[in-house]
């Protein structure tokens, strides 16, 4: 087990505290969290693309021309694909994208993520995330930190802390139920409260799988 230093907001030490192994220690595969960025995007997108087909498109009652003497070929209805205006043929049709990936590579992906950061020196563990609702007075005290962009994790949500966090575009704030491994990749930095690591090793835990 590693044990880390507990922060506060002005990063003076004021505790220390361990992290679980299997978690926050993790080997990092890349294949592993590619699938599972893979998951998650594909799981986000709406799948709402859609052309008409020839049944769908207006019109094409009447037979558009007499079958035989004008020296081009047959048709029986404006709608068809061959047509100018007609339906689109093998065109794209609502659809959902999502596809099941196994909780334990789900899980695991995560434990990679977390260790990714651990070990570059890019995962802080905080005391608390109080704030007085007010976005500048947290983006000052971010700065401060050393931080441009994260993920903020608590074990539960402050209400005045999501308040100031929602105009700062470049840090996400969430409960652990929340935490994913494409947000850990992408905001490159991970402040989590010490309250919320026993919540994080049950999210990533092998043990309740058995």
């Amino acid at each position: 087990m590693a044990i880390v230093n507990v922060l506060n907001w002005k990063k003076e030490k004021v505790g220390s505290v361990e992290l679980a192994a299997d978690v926050f220690e993790a080997p990092v595969k890349t294949d592993i969290l590619h699938t599972v960025v893979q998951w998650q995007l594909a799981s986000r997108r709406q799948g709402t693309h859609m052309t008409k087909t020839k049944g769908l498109v207006r019109g094409g009652g009447k037979k558009p021309f007499k079958q035989k003497g004008t020296g081009g070929a047959r048709q029986g209805s404006n709608r068809s694909p061959l047509m100018p205006g007609g339906g689109t043929m093998f065109g794209p049709q609502p659809r959902s994208y999502a596809f099941v990936l196994p909780k334990k590579v789900r899980r695991l992906g995560l434990s990679m993520a977390l260790s990714h950061l651990q070990k570059e020196g890019k995962l802080f563990v905080v005391d608390s995330m109080n704030s007085e609702g007010k976005t500048a007075e947290l983006d000052k005290r971010l700065k401060a930190f050393g931080l441009t962009k994260a993920v903020l994790v608590d074990s539960v949500v402050n209400l005045k802390f999501n308040q100031a966090s929602k105009n700062l575009v470049k840090f996400r704030y969430f409960p652990v139920e929340g935490l994913n491994v494409y947000d850990l990749l992408k905001y490159d930095a991970a402040v989590i409260t010490k309250e919320s690591i026993s919540k994080i090793i049950d999210r990533c835990s092998m043990e309740s799988l058995r």
